[in-house]
C-alpha cells in the first residue's frame, strides 16, 4: 500500500515550535494550508539541523552567478512570524528520517519527514538489508523567502531553551546550578 502523504505546496504556514518549558519541551514542525494541518513531532537536534542545512542551501544558491532565483539575504519584513503553534497539536507522528531538496522548476526548497520506523530485533532472523516502506510522510514545499523565514525562527525556537553555562558547556536547569568543571580548573 502506498503511503499516505501530507502534501503542502505553498503552506500558508510551516514553522517549528515548542509545547512545554525549557528542559521538558517537544518539538513540532507544523503546516497549515487553509484549514487543513498537520503536526509532526521532532528532536531538538533534528530542528537545529534542518535549520542550519537550510540556510546553507540558500546561501549556495544566492552565490549563483546573478542569484537567479532572488533568494533574500536575511528574512524579508513580512514572512517573520512569531507566533506560537496552531492549537490543537494533534501529532500525526515522530519525525525519524527527514530530507531536504531543491525544486529549481517551481524555485522551492523541499522537506520530507518520515515517521520512525520500530522494528522488533527478536523478529529479525537474519540479518539482511531490507527497504522499508513508510506509512505515511510530510512533504512540504516552500518558496526561497519562507525558507529563510523558516530557518530563523528554527533557530531562534531552539536557542530558547535552557541557558549554557558558561563554564561546563551544560545547559542549566536552575539557578543553582553546579557544574563540573574540566580538569585542570579549581
Amino acid at each position: 500500500m502506498p503511503p499516505i502523504v501530507h502534501g503542502f505546496d505553498w503552506p500558508d504556514r510551516f514553522v517549528i515550535g515548542t509545547v512545554g518549558q525549557p528542559g521538558s519541551r517537544t518539538f513540532f514542525m507544523q503546516a497549515r494550508a487553509g484549514s487543513r494541518m498537520v503536526s509532526v513531532s521532532l528532536e531538538k537536534d533534528q530542528s537545529s539541523a534542518l535549520a542550519e542545512r537550510i540556510e546553507e542551501v540558500l546561501d549556495e544558491l544566492m552565490g549563483t552567478d546573478g542569484n537567479p532565483y532572488s533568494v533574500p539575504a536575511l528574512t524579508p519584513e513580512g514572512l517573520v512570524d512569531n507566533e506560537p503553534l496552531e492549537q490543537p497539536i494533534d501529532e500525526q507522528f515522530r519525525a525519524g528520517v527527514m530530507s531536504l531538496g531543491w525544486d529549481p522548476t517551481t524555485a522551492q526548497i523541499v522537506i520530507e519527514a518520515f515517521p520512525i520506523i520500530e522494528v522488533d530485533v527478536d523478529e529479525l532472523e537474519d540479518v539482511e538489508v531490507i527497504e522499508v516502506e513508510p506509512e505515511e510522510a510530510l512533504l512540504v514545499r516552500i518558496p526561497v523567502g519562507t525558507a529563510r523565514a523558516f530557518a530563523k525562527r528554527t533557530r531562534e525556537v531552539v536557542g530558547a531553551g535552557r541557558p549554557i553555562c558558561p563554564l561546563c558547556r551544560l545547559p542549566m536547569d536552575s539557578d543553582d546550578h553546579i557544574c563540573e568543571l574540566p580538569d585542570g580548573f579549581r
